[in-house]
Parts: C-alpha cells; structure tokens; sequence
C-alpha cells in the first residue's frame, strides 16, 4: 500500500477544557499519514498526479489555529478539511498529540488517534 506521510509537524495551538490552555497555549505534534493511488507520480514526475504535501501542512496549520475543547474535535477538522479538498485520497490517518498536559501529572504527551475509514 502506498501512502504520503507528514511528521512530526510541531504547533504551538490553544486547545483544551481548562481556561488556561486556551489563554496560554501549548505544544502540539501531528503526524499524518494519505493513503492514495500515487502511481501515476511515480511515472510522470508531475505534481498534478499526487497530493501536494505543501498545501496539505498548510490545511493543518490552519485547522490547529482554530481552538477547540477537544483534540478529538481537531483531528477530526483536519480529517474532513483534507478530504474536502483532495477527494482522491482513499485513508488517512492522523495522530495529533498535546504535549505535557495540565493535570498535575507526570505525562510525556496525550494523544488521539484516527483512521479516517472510522469515521
């Protein structure tokens, strides 16, 4: 299976129940994974035949800039907003991650997880 895979992307965003998160911000991580037919790319070396990774990161971006309670509720935006505009992609898969959530615990990151043939 073939898929296009962004990293590792790193925002700075104001997502989360409590006041603060919203005031103050917080790291966030998104990788994600397309999963589409990029056959066509491999053989014409033009960008019209695969998904442009620059315009994605860029749907991401903007979707991380709108608050929201919830990280599920982002991931999910960023899901529905890609498949809007790329509607060749057969799955993607997101993992958006908070870092150092604050609960007064001693925890690394949280994170979701989405494939989007769950939706």
């Amino acid at each position: 299976m073939q898929y296009l895979e962004l990293k590792e992307m790193i925002f700075h965003a104001y997502h989360g129940v409590m006041e603060q998160e919203r005031k103050v911000g917080n790291a966030y991580t998104v990788d994600l994974k397309i999963y589409f037919d990029f056959k066509q790319a491999m053989l014409t070396d033009n960008l019209k035949d695969t998904i442009n990774y620059a315009s994605v990161y860029e749907i991401i971006k903007q979707e991380m800039a709108i608050p929201s309670y919830l990280i599920e509720h982002v991931a999910g935006r960023i899901i529905r907003h890609i498949q809007e505009v790329f509607p060749q992609i057969e799955n993607l898969e997101i993992r958006l991650a908070k870092k150092n959530p604050p609960f007064g615990g001693d925890l690394k990151e949280t994170a979701v997880v989405i494939m989007s043939y769950e939706l």
